[in-house]
């Protein structure tokens, strides 16, 4: 089942195992249940501490295997065969049950212990989703530390029978006590404060007792990692604020553009810039939503939670979300048909039919993709000719399932008030309005800035960007901008980078001058008073 390299890998990080490890597989005669005891036979043979139990006769979904501490209750169960992105959270799975420490903060630990109820979590996800990881990993931990906590993470392409009776659309999407609680990337901080009903108020308190930062950057993506770096090497006071950290990195499936990294995954390139900053002293603050900027000596930034932080220079690093087509039943729909990401999304839509709106690099890269798994992809493109790179239109233009339409304005989303069922276009060279019936579609038309906190504060562009000079700054003395969410042209992540860096330089420079100001009056009265 594993080929040498990965054996090789699993077995260096089984060393590390320092207690016994029991794998519990519920399997039946089907070639899945094969494919997952040859899985497990290979774990089983790379560690002495590790043992694999078979059973036939139990009522849990088959294939699936639980792992957990001979003569020990935790609640960890895979359900299918976790390879692909989902190889990561095995591996956890297995050396943090074996005793290697869980990589959470005391405090958060012991959140979690304290919880008081019985929670039985299903977390549906797709072999190909790099969002899906990170709540798989955020459940199994919890249900390690707490033992009121029960996870199975479900592979969708296993048990395409659940999927379709639970009407699942959009992966990762998860279940607790047979109610949807989450769909989307969501970590172990997130997910606790949707459990925990007074973390939001302690979180505030918190908040409210920070000290005035010399640099406080709002957003966790790479330019405001990158600004946060700079800012601690300055040997300044810095903060960051973000609602996730990594941001859009995080839906990114391939990096392969980022100099001197030949190749890397979104996730893993989001965890490498969030370690780089914690190796400095930066104080991170994530979770956490900023709702109104209001500029003056000293600035504050709202958080939703009701807390203000406070800073001396504030950088924008609030980057961008997908743009949305703005017609009936997008929202709606969302989830239910309606989708954004087809690398996560699209193993859901095997087989059956899908539109992809948008004709640039990112909707036809998609369109091949999609063309792999589903029956049929129609791509709707509102100019008069695709604007993607030559040749991935030469590729798209190959594939036999795959057809075309220019000039195509998206009017409506259709569904039967479950689930997407088609979609209605206006041919703007006839001017007739056409339907498509189909099971999916996915939007992909760009970026809008997430700047509606920041009107009337700060000078936006007619896009919505933050204008800024060269240096970063913004029209508001003290506040400095980077990354997507700026009118700087060309959104790149090696071009985010570079603007936080010298975002957080002019605001550093910015620190120095206003202090060198500040002091000036004080010099001169001073003088003149000796002169008396």
């Amino acid at each position: 089942m594993l080929d040498a390299n990965l054996k090789t890998q699993l077995k260096s990080y089984l060393e590390k195992v320092s207690r016994p490890i029991e794998i519990v597989a519920s399997v039946d005669d089907s070639a899945k249940s094969q494919e997952l005891m040859a899985l497990l036979s290979d774990i089983a043979t790379l560690s002495d501490r590790v043992t694999v139990i078979e059973k036939r006769d139990d009522a849990e979904r088959k294939p699936s295997f639980s792992i957990g501490e001979p003569g020990k209750d935790i609640g960890i169960r895979f359900a299918g065969i976790p390879m692909g992105h989902e190889f990561t959270s095995l591996v956890l799975a297995l050396l943090q049950v074996g005793g290697h420490p869980v990589k959470l903060d005391d405090a958060v630990i012991e959140q979690i212990r304290s919880l008081d109820g019985d929670y039985h979590f299903e977390t549906y996800f797709s072999l190909t989703c790099q969002n899906c990881p990170e709540v798989v990993q955020a459940l199994n931990v919890m249900a390690l530390i707490n033992p009121r906590i029960r996870h199975v993470a479900i592979d969708g392409g296993v048990f395409p029978a659940e999927v379709e009776a639970r009407q699942i659309m959009a992966v990762p999407t998860f279940f607790m006590n047979g109610e949807v609680f989450g769909q989307g990337r969501s970590g172990v901080k997130e997910i606790l404060a949707k459990l925990d009903t007074n973390a939001g108020a302690r979180a505030a308190k918190e908040l409210e007792n920070k000290p005035v930062f010399d640099t406080l950057i709002v957003g966790g993506g790479p330019a405001g990692a990158a600004a946060a770096i700079y800012s601690a090497r300055k040997g300044i006071s810095t903060g960051v604020v973000a609602e996730r950290f990594g941001g859009q990195v995080l839906d990114t499936l391939a990096i392969e553009n980022f100099v001197s990294v030949t190749e890397t995954e979104g996730p893993k390139f989001a965890m490498a810039l969030e370690q780089h900053v914690k190796s400095y002293e930066v104080d991170i603050m994530d979770v956490q939503r900023a709702e109104a900027l209001v500029p003056g000596r000293i600035h504050e930034v709202r958080l939703a939670n009701g807390a203000v932080l406070k800073a001396k220079t504030i950088i924008l690093a609030t980057g961008a979300r997908w743009r949305e087509i703005n017609v009936p039943g997008e929202r709606e729909y969302r989830n239910h048909g309606v989708a954004y990401c087809p690398h996560c999304d699209g193993p859901l839509f095997k087989g059956k039919r899908v539109a992809v709106i948008g004709g640039g690099n990112s909707g036809v890269e998609a369109a091949i993709d999609l063309a792999g798994i589903v029956k049929e992809v129609t791509l709707l493109e509102f100019g008069a000719q695709l604007r993607a790179d030559a040749v991935l239109q030469r590729k798209l233009h190959s594939l036999p399932n795959v057809k075309v339409i220019t000039q195509a304005q998206t009017t409506e989303v259709t569904g039967d008030g479950k689930k997407v069922d088609g979609i209605t276009y206006k041919d703007l060279q006839s001017g007739d309005v056409k339907r498509i019936d189909l099971e999916g579609v996915f939007v992909q038309i760009g970026l809008v800035p997430n700047t509606e906190w920041l009107k009337g504060t700060v000078e936006l562009s007619k896009h919505g960007e933050i204008v800024v000079d060269a240096r970063g700054a913004t029209s508001v003395p003290g506040v400095f901008a980077a990354g997507d969410v700026t009118t700087v042209p060309f959104k790149q992540i090696v071009i985010a980078v570079g603007e936080g860096a010298k975002a957080s330089l002019s605001a550093f420079d910015h620190l120095i001058r206003s202090s060198v100001e500040d002091e000036t009056p004080v010099v001169v009265e001073e003088a003149a008073l000796d002169a008396v």
